[in-house]
């Protein structure tokens, strides 16, 4: 058992958050939750996923997959899915959210209104929200702060970690950032398998800014490689982009070597570079001279640094921060910018140290 194990090997903290509890919630029934589902259920786990449209939810049930975002993938039996948030979350020790940042908000506060205290909360999603301007864990923290319970163990999942190679059981490592180091550690040995390694940080704003940031960098590499710019292009652009993305994390109290780990470096060289990125992927077809509104209508899966494009526009501004980078990106995005006179506006700036 999945328990027996974990509890054998952390300590008293995490033995009593999880007392008691034999199940897992994936809260987001999209490609990615449906890869963290498997890589959970072949760990022993009973494992709830849970999806918001009952049709979706449906076709889970009949196909015994996610034909609709992870499609060849079958699910074993202690992977169920439901519409249910209640019959999700039921009996869990560890709730992953895994669903957009623009639902995320929603989708929590139904969540923890069925949870009882000592439940871990781990986020999955790499976005931060347009209004509040915040990270999914201060989203979840909004709820948290004004329940009448015990604090809960908040945590983040971050790294380079395609969902459809992780659900094939290619060789994959990431990161659990989590202020609890008990919550920490039992989170890394509940995910943790001979595919699938994962670290462990205190880090939370590093993770999840370094997350949410490289998305709008592969936006920016997408345009280049769409526009046939080469490779010169498109290392320039990771390697300023890495620039850009320490900044801002620092600023709101990242630590910068975060930004050089799993979910920095190496989730920004995979996003930038790897065929299977949404965000780069919105990028090669708008340097192709396809119109925004034309691309997202064409795709199935959220490409999450479109949305989150515009709130690291303002949150940059709001704090002074330069990043010029982000700013052609949010041009182009949403001022109707022409690519080609984005990339040269780039590059005309005025010269300066590196």
């Amino acid at each position: 058992m999945w328990l027996k194990s974990i509890m054998t090997r952390t300590r008293e903290t995490a033995k009593k958050q999880l007392m008691n509890k034999n199940r897992v919630a994936i809260i987001g029934a999209g490609s990615w939750g449906t890869a963290l589902a498997l890589l959970l259920a072949e760990n022993g786990v009973d494992v709830r996923l849970w999806g918001h449209r009952p049709e979706h939810v449906a076709a889970l049930k009949k196909d015994g997959e996610n034909n609709a975002y992870l499609p060849g993938f079958s699910f074993p039996s202690n992977l169920q899915p439901t519409q249910s948030i209640k019959d999700a979350v039921s009996d869990t020790g560890v709730v992953c959210m895994v669903v957009p940042s623009h639902g995320y908000r929603q989708v929590f506060c139904r969540v923890i209104e069925e949870l009882p205290a000592g439940v871990i909360y781990i986020s999955a999603t790499k976005g931060i929200e347009n209004i509040s301007l915040k990270t999914m864990s201060q989203v979840m923290g909004d709820y948290l702060s004004t329940a009448e319970r015990s604090p809960a163990p908040l945590a983040v999942l971050s790294g380079p970690s395609f969902a459809k190679e992780v659900a094939q059981k290619v060789p994959t490592a990431i990161t659990i950032g989590c202020k609890d180091s008990d919550a920490a550690h039992c989170l890394q040995q509940l995910f943790s398998s001979d595919y699938f390694r994962v670290y462990t940080s205190s880090d939370i704003v590093g993770l999840e800014i370094s997350a949410a940031l490289k998305n709008i960098i592969a936006v920016a590499a997408g345009i280049c490689d769409g526009l046939n710019f080469g490779t010169n292009a498109r290392a320039a652009l990771i390697t300023r982009g890495l620039a850009e993305m320490t900044r801002l994390g620092v600023m709101l109290g990242a630590q910068q070597q975060t930004f050089f780990g799993l979910s920095g470096l190496g989730d920004l060289v995979l996003t930038c570079t790897g065929a299977l990125s949404r965000n780069r992927h919105v990028g090669i077809e708008l340097g192709k001279g396809r119109s925004l509104e034309d691309i997202l209508g064409s795709m199935n899966m959220v490409a999450e640094g479109v949305k989150t494009t515009k709130s690291v526009y303002y949150l940059a501004k709001k704090l002074g921060v330069d990043m010029p980078i982000l700013e052609q990106v949010y041009q182009v995005l949403y001022c109707n910018k022409d690519c080609k006179i984005a990339v040269k506006d780039l590059l005309s700036r005025d010269l300066k140290p590196e």
